[in-house]
């Protein structure tokens, strides 16, 4: 059997190639950007680093190749935006003004906001929160009303209080609910890109304030399914670990009156890049409709007999009295940058609203 393909690691996303096409922006840019400069500190030590920690070396590489000036180096990076060729390089590009531009908050939160439209600025805005918490919420509760999507979305992704990847802002791990306008501006979003972020933000602080979160969507109207979309990803959290008040907030509850049959995981024994097989049959013991949110978790074996699990999205749907509908899903079993599998039992559990009806078990041979 040959060997399944390597994932690409995300840090090489950042690697001699984005820094070729940072260098190609830079120079279109301006005449003031030094090409050479920029490549020869960029490169240095490269290899060894981190993505987010290449995110800042190459930030510190820009501040070689820029003029002193801060203006006149913000102007520059404005213009090299449109000139990139993947949105982690916007990464880097915005991590300049998080680094250089704290004193000059205007002229940077300018910035930021043209610049997220070529990737993200939402790990540059974090240093700018931490320093004035304040000013900086009333700022991007204002974006929350940009015309266009990519700053609104800066508005919340920006200001989640676990964003992953990100520097805890002191204020915001006080009290996570502190950004709590922007997300009312955001409820209805027309984008999905913008009410992902949203949802997101709320399954954050749902994981320190679940009351609060509960009763705050409890007043948000689900007539409009915009609205209903971002309540039923919001509670994800809560729902898999069967909060009956999460639950009642998408319709429905702890106590569902179901059968599973033939539960099911193939095969046996998988290998790396080979997919699992994930089946069951539900049938309904009640006499009226039930609303079901099927999840699964999956158990994935670590070093020393330990385990680590994730839960997956199935369905969620409505099952009538008497009625049986099969679920089916398939997965690839493969490294990632963030998860690599060890060799081992793996058990695998059928959660539906929250409580685990049927369990199965796959081994995986590396």
């Amino acid at each position: 059997m040959s060997e399944p393909a390597a994932q690409p690691l995300m840090k090489d996303l950042l690697g001699p190639a984005a820094l070729r096409a940072i260098a190609d922006a830079g120079v279109a840019a301006s005449p003031d950007f030094d090409r050479s400069a920029f490549l020869d500190a960029a490169s240095t030590g490269l290899e060894a680093l981190s993505v987010m920690e290449r995110v800042r070396h190459i930030a510190d590489a820009l501040h070689v190749a820029l003029p002193r000036d801060y203006p006149q180096a913000v102007a520059i990076l404005r213009a090299m935006g449109p000139r990139l060729t993947h949105a982690f390089q916007a990464f880097a590009i915005t991590e300049y003004v998080a680094r250089h531009g704290l004193h000059d908050v205007e002229r940077s939160m300018a910035a930021l906001a043209d610049l997220t439209r070529f990737g993200s600025a939402e790990f540059a805005i974090r240093p700018f929160l931490a320093q004035d918490p304040d000013a900086i919420l009333a700022r991007m509760t204002d974006w929350a009303m940009h015309p266009d999507a990519h700053v609104r979305r800066l508005a919340s992704e920006g200001s989640r209080p676990r964003l992953p990847w990100a520097a805890r802002v002191p204020a915001l791990k006080d009290d996570p609910t502190r950004a709590a306008p922007i997300l009312e501006r955001l409820k209805a979003d027309p984008s999905l890109y913008v009410r992902k972020s949203v949802a997101n933000h709320l399954n954050d602080i749902g994981k320190d304030r679940p009351d609060w979160l509960v009763e705050r969507l409890s007043d948000w109207p689900q007539d409009d399914p915009r609205t209903a979309w971002i309540v039923r990803h919001a509670l994800r959290t809560r729902i898999k670990q069967g909060d009956a008040a999460a639950l009642a907030l998408v319709g429905a509850s702890l106590e569902v009156a179901v059968e599973v049959r033939d539960f099911a995981v193939a095969p046996a024994v998988v290998h790396l890049g080979e997919s699992i097989a994930i089946t069951a049959d539900l049938h309904s013991r009640a006499a009226t409709r039930q609303r079901l949110v099927v999840d699964y978790r999956l158990h994935y074996a670590r070093a020393a007999g330990r385990t680590a699990a994730k839960v997956f999205k199935l369905k969620t749907f409505d099952l009538g009295a008497g009625e049986t509908t099969r679920i089916a899903r398939a997965q690839v079993i493969r490294d990632f940058s963030t998860r690599r599998h060890h060799g081992g039992r793996h058990r695998v559990e059928l959660l539906v609203n929250g409580r685990t009806l049927a369990e199965a078990v796959f081994d995986l041979a590396v």
